[in-house]
């Protein structure tokens, strides 16, 4: 696979783990009630919509377009969600429902940096950006546990 076939792949990919965290960000925050951790989720969200910037920008560049994350995987992350928040619609909750879906996404982001090792510089460093927003709400919201 050449850099730019695994440039465009890993970007795309990337693109839809972006689109699916603001997707779950977005299911969630409604219905915190700490202050603090919808501020987390927000801030995240915002993180969240800047990479998907500027993985669009790069995805135009590669002459691609975007991925839209798998329509069974949105339909489940979703219907969890909702099932989870209406059994218990607690800050604790939201916090394992984020915390599972960042560790899902960290997982699926870092076996794609594997599988499209030859992917351009940026690329992957945007990835692994990526990666580093999804930690780094898992850490924010840890407390709410």
């Amino acid at each position: 696979m050449s850099e730019k076939e695994a440039s465009t792949a890993l970007l795309r990919e990337t693109n839809a783990g972006i689109q699916m965290g603001v997707s779950s960000i977005s299911d969630i925050i409604d219905d915190v009630e700490s202050a603090d951790l919808r501020q987390a989720l927000h801030d995240s969200k915002l993180v969240h919509d800047r990479l998907g910037g500027e993985a669009h920008k790069l995805l135009h560049l590669y002459g691609s377009d975007t991925k839209e994350p798998h329509p069974v995987a949105k339909a489940m992350s979703t219907a969890k969600t909702a099932v989870k928040m209406t059994v218990d619609r607690s800050d604790r909750t939201a916090a394992e429902l984020i915390t599972d879906g960042c560790s899902m996404g960290i997982r699926s982001l870092t076996h794609y940096l594997n599988v499209y090792k030859n992917a351009d510089s940026n690329v992957r460093a945007l990835t692994k950006r990526v990666i580093s927003s999804e930690q780094q709400l898992i850490d924010s919201v840890k407390g709410y546990l």
